[in-house]
């Protein structure tokens, strides 16, 4: 599966508590696939296979797409997903623009509800960019927010753990 030039490296699900509150795909470019493909995702237990992912996701185009899989609040979304980001930034202000963006796409719908699309694109080159359904939101242009949301979900406290190990399994050395 390909979004713009990139490629489908997983997909994971964020849960809270026994809620699937939605499944999340990392599309990334060929060159991360490729540096990613000589590296065994079981040694040291896939701690070189992980830092390797991150940096490189953190270095590169990467997109990740949110599908709703049950109703959430434009508010309570977008705080969601400002508080996983927050910890990870240190310019609240930018944090706070990305939370705005968020909610001005969710609530134009009401609500996240079932089926609904969130798309980030990170790049270190012109920050995140946010689109609700498949409608540009717009972006905040940080490098570091960038970085930060590839964290959210590829660090070690990462929001979705069976994002990670889809990516591992599928883009890496056994």
């Amino acid at each position: 599966s390909k979004l713009k030039e990139l490629n489908l490296f997983g997909v994971g699900v964020r849960k809270k508590g026994p809620i699937k509150v939605y499944s999340v795909g990392m599309y990334c470019s060929d060159a991360v696939r490729e540096s990613l493909s000589t590296i065994s995702r079981t040694a040291d237990k896939g701690k070189q296979a992980l830092s390797a992912l991150l940096e490189g996701a953190k270095e590169s185009e990467t997109s990740f797409v949110l599908k709703m899989n049950f109703k959430v609040g434009a508010e309570k979304m977008a705080s969601a997903i400002a508080e996983s980001v927050a910890p990870r930034h240190s310019t609240s202000s930018e944090v706070d623009d990305l939370k705005s963006l968020i909610f001005a796409g969710v609530s134009e719908k009401g609500a996240a509800v079932k089926g609904t699309v969130l798309q980030f694109d990170c790049s270190p080159e012109t920050g995140v960019e946010v689109s609700v359904d498949g409608k540009e939101q717009g972006a905040v242009v940080s490098s570091g927010l960038a970085k930060a949301f590839c964290d959210v979900y590829l660090d070690d406290n990462c929001v979705s753990p069976a994002l990670r190990e889809s990516i591992l399994e599928n883009c890496c050395a056994p």
